[in-house]
């Protein structure tokens, strides 16, 4: 992620990640406030950045016994956009390297009418190393997340008050 700070602003995806993942405190207590439900405490997700709107990137722990990486990363947006974004960690890097963010990801069947995703060499460099194996387009990786988890949209509406 060193990598994706040092390019924030220069190639047009309005996404900023942390250095460690949101306290489970601070999970809970905005996870609440996002939902209107006092009842949830966010557990299952991993804040790890966000966009400029306050929307949160997150790993969702949906599949059990399984290691971080291989999490879904999803958006909760500022506004209540949601969207599982990648599959899993190694695919959310390739999503970066092709120029695309959580929210562009997220919101990509309506994009902003002056954005072009770019292509970032140093993230494709990352990618490259540490996820080889799953190298594939923006589009290729946001139709497979949205093929495998096709319920998450409504799995947090019902979470919402």
């Amino acid at each position: 992620m060193a990598v994706r700070i040092e390019c924030i602003g220069e190639d047009g995806v309005d996404f900023e990640p942390y250095e460690c993942f949101l306290s489970a405190d601070e999970t809970t207590g905005w996870f609440r406030a996002w939902t209107g439900n006092t009842e949830v405490n966010g557990d299952e997700f991993r804040v790890f950045g966000q966009d400029g709107t306050g929307g949160y990137a997150a790993l969702w722990l949906v599949r059990p016994g399984r290691e971080l990486a291989q999490q879904p990363v999803v958006l909760l947006g500022s506004e209540g956009e949601t969207g599982v974004v990648a599959s899993n960690l190694a695919s959310f890097l390739w999503l970066l390297a092709d120029g695309f963010g959580p929210w562009e990801a997220a919101t990509s069947d309506e994009p902003e009418p002056d954005w072009a995703p770019q292509v970032n060499r140093g993230l494709a460099a990352v990618a490259e190393r540490f996820a080889p194996d799953h190298r594939a387009s923006a589009a290729a990786i946001i139709a497979q997340a949205a093929h495998e988890f096709p319920d998450f949209e409504d799995t947090i509406e019902k979470l919402c008050r």
